[in-house]
């Protein structure tokens, strides 16, 4: 059987830990490999890595940086496919998401090849007599990364990237669920030039996250997950005294408004809804129907389509949705509709026993879609991270945002109509981190901030863009004063 191994100091390191998880694919449910937990000695060995390669790197130019993230850049490009297979393989989503995903990591890294212009600071010359000031930015030290499974790849090049084109070293520790593309990636940075250490991977469960997250070596923390995990993560990171910022939960909305285009509205709501069997935080998980007339509609379009969606392996040609991760999370998944149906919501398409396309076995579930839920239901309340489409019923525009802004995460939200006057009300008022106008899943490009607010972000700062090189470096204002001949000492604030 395959072995997951760490990448610590520029070189495969097998875990002498006899703790492992099995790694499955989620379209047969058979296991394909097995990932060894680094012990607390092999974590400290990837921290001290990384400490030692920062006394270098740091002094590295941002110029021969960019020049590593270029040639790491093509890398990506000419092993996408063979990324992609993997993503399939371990995560199930289907290749078309999973090239997506992989092309979304891209962008960021081109985004960061610009780190040398990205990095200036600025300068005020005279800001006295003869006294200039300028401002710089530095790296922080070793950052440690812990990243999800729904995106291997992506959410994975999103911190280390940012952080080593800014001078950082860095320790990632991916999901123990799919954690054979991090580690290629590692990989492919050294082959692009990386120095050993800069980039180290290590597999692990919670004892390996708090090993991490309390060094004294560590600098910054970032960490996709459960609002309840990144909340933990969050409030050790800072007591212990790193810079950091998690990302939590999301029940992200959708308000369709009687004046849309319904036809257009309806299949970008379900490409949202139950694009990768729904495993996003930026799913939209609730349909805020604007009259009974348009959720009336919706359903009706919804009921029309959701028969042709195809379920199946991801690796299969033509297919919509893959497998759930794992019989977990399936189970999780599945204990949710039950819930809605005891509640009370109309369960009026049930993916429970979802018919897939020559698969036997594997973690499948199908498209469910409720109709009157309420905003006091768990089934609204609680992020479910499965296929599950709710519509919530409102009056009016004012009632849909009331609704939004009141719920406890605040991620990404949307809203589909042909009125600016609308849109533009929305946007300003909506307590939301990203919004979409008539498009359902708004994640920014990579030189624009990706984050919520409320309980979906923890920490100040949003992740890639501009924010992510204020994440990464710290500020440090300089004022000189170069004397032509000697003068008397002074003992009042200098002022202009």
């Amino acid at each position: 059987m395959d072995v997951v191994e760490n990448f610590i100091d520029g070189k495969l390191a097998h875990a002498s830990n006899d703790e492992s998880h099995s790694i499955y694919n989620p379209a047969t449910g058979e296991v394909i490999k097995e990932v060894y937990y680094a012990n607390a000695n092999e974590v400290e060995a990837a921290i001290q890595a990384a400490e030692k390669a920062f006394k270098t790197w740091k002094n590295v130019t941002p110029l021969k940086r960019a020049r590593v993230l270029f040639k790491f850049k093509e890398l990506l490009e000419k092993h996408s496919e063979e990324l992609a297979n993997i993503i399939t393989s371990e995560h199930g989503k289907v290749l078309e998401d999973a090239r997506g995903e992989i092309l979304r990591a891209i962008e960021l890294v081109e985004y960061m090849c610009g780190i040398p212009n990205l990095l200036k600071g600025n300068y005020s010359q005279n800001v006295g007599t003869g006294i200039d000031c300028y401002t710089i930015r530095q790296p922080l030290g070793v950052c440690v990364g812990i990243t999800p499974f729904n995106y291997p790849v992506m959410i994975s090049c999103w911190m280390f990237v940012s952080a080593i084109a800014c001078g950082n070293t860095f320790v990632l520790k991916p999901s123990e669920k799919d954690p054979s593309a991090p580690i290629l990636l590692a990989q492919l940075m050294q082959k692009a030039g990386l120095p050993n250490g800069v980039f180290n991977v290590v597999n692990g469960d919670k004892r390996v996250v708090e090993q991490l997250i309390t060094h004294n070596e560590v600098k910054a923390v970032s960490c996709v997950g459960s609002s309840t995990v990144s909340e933990i993560v969050y409030k050790t990171a800072i007591e212990h005294g790193k810079r950091a910022h998690t990302f939590g939960s999301g029940k992200n909305h959708c308000v369709v408004m009687p004046n849309c285009e319904i036809d257009e509205a309806v299949k970008a709501v379900m490409g949202a809804a139950y694009g990768s069997a729904g495993e996003r935080c930026m799913a939209v998980s609730v349909a805020v129907a604007v009259g009974d007339e348009t959720a009336d509609l919706m359903i009706k379009k919804i009921q029309e389509k959701i028969p042709n969606l195809k379920v199946g392996s991801g690796k299969e040609s033509g297919m919509d949705m893959g497998p759930l991760i794992s019989k977990e999370h399936w189970e999780r998944v599945k204990s949710y509709i039950d819930l809605g149906v005891n509640e009370g919501a109309k369960l009026i398409i049930d993916g429970r026993d979802a018919k897939t396309h020559g698969q036997k076995q594997g973690f499948f579930m199908g498209p469910s879609l409720f109709d009157k839920v309420q905003p006091n239901m768990r089934i609204y309340q609680e992020e479910i991270f499965g296929p599950v489409l709710e519509i919530v019923r409102v009056k009016n525009l004012d009632e849909a945002i009331d609704l939004i802004n009141q719920h406890t995460f605040g991620n990404g939200t949307a809203i589909f109509t042909n009125s600016g006057e609308a849109a533009r009300r929305f946007a300003d008022e909506v307590q939301v981190g990203m919004v979409g106008i008539n498009v359902p899943t708004p994640v920014p490009v990579a030189y624009h901030a990706f984050g919520g607010w409320k309980r979906s972000l923890f920490g100040d700062i949003q992740m890639h863009g501009p924010e992510s090189i204020m994440f990464y470096t710290k500020s440090k204002s300089i004022t000189t004063h170069w004397p032509r001949e000697a003068q008397d000492t002074k003992y009042h604030m200098p002022s202009q």
